[in-house]
């Protein structure tokens, strides 16, 4: 199974404020402890929003609105992707990893949609997934080999 987790965005994180020296190692130490338990599979902090923008669809009509947004606690500063086996691992590694503010926080852990969750899906559009999938995963592998 696999799962996103989602740090949430501060005024800080927000505010383009980098983590303390003692954070950012802290965070690499838990990182190197995923890797070697072979379950993360991404893992990346996020620009704030003011580097961003929100698509609005209505219908057939898009609206592009540049950040800031202003609802931090909606916000998303980073984000890991494990593969474990349930979501009492994920929640048991997440107990493990460093707070990110050091005060009051949050991590939000969601699983991620497989093909088998999709009981509409044809089996065609099944198997299209699982091609892409399969392309998705030799690109990432290739790049993964070309870079080190």
């Amino acid at each position: 199974m696999r799962f996103m987790v989602i740090v949430k965005a501060d005024e800080d994180t927000e505010a383009g404020v980098q983590p303390s020296e003692e954070m950012l190692n802290a965070m690499a130490a838990f990182n190197e402890e995923l890797v070697k338990a072979g379950v993360m599979l991404a893992g990346e902090g996020l620009h704030p929003s003011s580097k961003g923008a929100r698509v609005y669809f209505s219908g057939d009509k898009r609206t592009v609105v540049d950040g800031p947004f202003a609802e931090t606690k909606e916000l998303i500063a980073g984000f890991w992707l494990l593969e474990v086996k349930s979501l009492e691992e994920a929640i048991e590694w997440v107990k493990r990893a460093p707070n990110p503010t050091g005060e009051e926080s949050q991590i939000e852990i969601r699983q991620v949609f497989t093909e088998d969750d999709f009981v509409n899906a044809s089996e065609e559009l099944k198997a299209r997934e699982r091609e892409l999938r399969a392309e998705f995963d030799a690109r990432a592998k290739a790049e993964l080999n070309q870079n080190g």
